[in-house]
């Protein structure tokens, strides 16, 4: 442990601001706590509306500067970022585990997968092109992409360190300077990838992180009117509040928010591989994902074979501290998310669901003073139960029956979210209609995996709007302006 201790003790505990690292105006600290132990690990400045001023003020002197770099040195700098993210990728994946709890291969996984995105938008800025348009003549129409200007960015604690690096990397692609907003569960995955953006040489005030009090942070950032975008991963209550705040300075708003995804089988899928993959997916940060399967739709000719086999290996999946070797999910990442599980599971039971396997919370021996719940199974789940419409952070798999096409298409879309959703099945007439049908941003049929860099990433309804990733990830991040160049005069 002592050498996590140290990872620890290194990352730096204070804001970042104009290239420099201070304490916040109000001289308070907030405690960080170690999920899986209870343990406090560290206390780091808590930053107000003052501090996310200062930070605003950094980032619109750095503009000019970071906006007009010729585009070949921008790409070096995130290039080295991007080396630095992968030289350093076991203590970043190690401070992310004792702060956020995942398993230390699940967390290095992230860190790696955000270097990625870092050195693919090093490159993809290359292609931010505009284009023309035939005019009368004697004239040249023009569209160009500009910079927004200075982008607020807030970011979530379940992924504490790819979601920086996903907002971060088209922001500066695109010419832009960011103020950063970390969870105040996460910071310390935050401040130490600060550092080495400061070391890869990004211009002072480019990137600035001011962390701590989050309605005052969000809301400065969102009256001022010289934050031109709000990018924004979270729940779906912050987001329509962002949302809602940021109409009055009417800038660029991107939400990314809840979900509730549903995993449909078919029967004639091959359920060996569909267990697995679900599994895999369901306890991946041990369900504490937007894009984690929710609602688990089985076709009822193969409903009894395939929750036997699902049971047995829900039983198998070790829970522990992610620090441990062998854990496949760690703890839950507060107490109130142990709360909310337990009433989906109580509410269900009581009408009519069945508990398969867990259903509750782990408090004996190493699982003592951490927030760890039993990986569960509920069988019989209907639309009657509230785990159905609520969106379920942890690790709880309800399986419901269905019977035909047309219904689990009905039944899948029967929620106010549109992120994330999956389909098993071996048969191409299914296959096409099934991801016409449903109403999600994202399809995965027959995978369970659907963020790749090179890829959109977004949802529709009350999942938010706007994408992340591939080259549209871009695009909200730039500003298109069309120029009208008479050169017959």
């Amino acid at each position: 442990m002592g050498e996590f201790d140290a990872f620890i003790e290194n990352a730096p505990k204070q804001l970042f601001i104009g290239g420099e690292w201070i304490d916040a105006e109000s001289g308070e600290r907030d405690e960080i706590i170690n999920p899986a132990t209870g343990a406090v690990i560290a206390t780091v400045a808590r930053g107000g509306a003052v501090d996310t001023e200062k930070a605003i003020e950094a980032a619109q002197k750095a503009f000019p500067v970071w906006s007009s770099m010729p585009v070949d040195d921008r790409s070096r700098i995130m290039r080295k970022i991007a080396d630095l993210i992968v030289t350093h990728a076991d203590e970043l994946a190690a401070i992310m585990t004792v702060e956020q709890g995942k398993p230390l291969a699940q967390a290095k996984g992230e860190v790696l997968g955000g270097a990625e995105s870092v050195r693919w938008y090093a490159e993809e800025m290359r292609r931010i092109y505009g284009e023309t348009i035939p005019g009368p003549n004697g004239h040249l129409f023009l569209v160009q992409k500009e910079p927004l200007g200075v982008v607020g960015a807030i970011t979530p604690w379940n992924f504490p360190s790819s979601m920086i690096t996903r907002k971060i990397s088209p922001a500066l692609a695109g010419g832009n300077t960011i103020v950063l907003k970390p969870s105040p569960e996460t910071p310390l995955s935050a401040t130490a990838l600060m550092a080495l953006f400061q070391e890869a040489g990004v211009p002072d005030g480019t990137v600035n992180l001011v962390m701590g009090d989050a309605p005052a942070i969000g809301k400065t950032l969102t009256s001022s009117n010289r934050v031109r975008k709000i990018t924004f991963t979270g729940s779906t209550a912050v987001g329509k509040l962002l949302f809602e705040q940021s109409a009055e300075t009417l800038k660029k708003v991107s939400l990314e928010l809840g979900g509730h995804a549903p995993f449909i089988v078919f029967e004639d899928a091959p359920i060996d591989k569909v267990v697995r993959d679900l599994v895999t997916a369901k306890f991946r940060n041990n369900g504490q994902v937007c894009t984690s399967p929710n609602r688990i739709f089985v076709q009822e000719s193969i409903l009894d074979a395939f929750t036997e086999k699902l049971v047995a290996a829900v039983k198998q999946v070790k829970v522990g501290n992610g620090l441990k070797e062998g854990v496949d999910a760690g703890p839950l990442i507060r107490e109130d998310a142990i709360g909310k599980i337990q009433h989906q599971i109580t509410d269900s039971v009581e009408k009519g669901a069945v508990l398969a396997t867990g259903g509750q919370r782990l408090t004996e021996g190493e699982y003592r003073n951490g927030y760890f719940f039993a990986p569960t199974v509920l069988t019989g789940v209907t639309d009657k139960m509230d785990i159905f419409y609520q969106e379920t952070f942890g690790p709880v798999i309800p399986v419901i029956a269905f019977s035909d096409t047309d219904e689990v298409i009905r039944m899948a879309n029967d929620t106010n979210y549109g992120l994330a959703s999956y389909f098993y099945t071996l048969d191409l007439k299914t296959i096409a209609k099934v991801s016409q049908g449903l109403q999600y941003g994202m399809v995965g049929v027959n995978s369970n995996t659907v963020a790749f860099t090179q890829t959109p990433f977004g949802g529709v309804k009350h999942s938010g709007f706007g994408r992340e990733n591939g080259h549209q990830g871009i695009d909200d991040y730039v500003n298109v302006k069309f120029v009208n160049l008479n050169y017959g005069i």
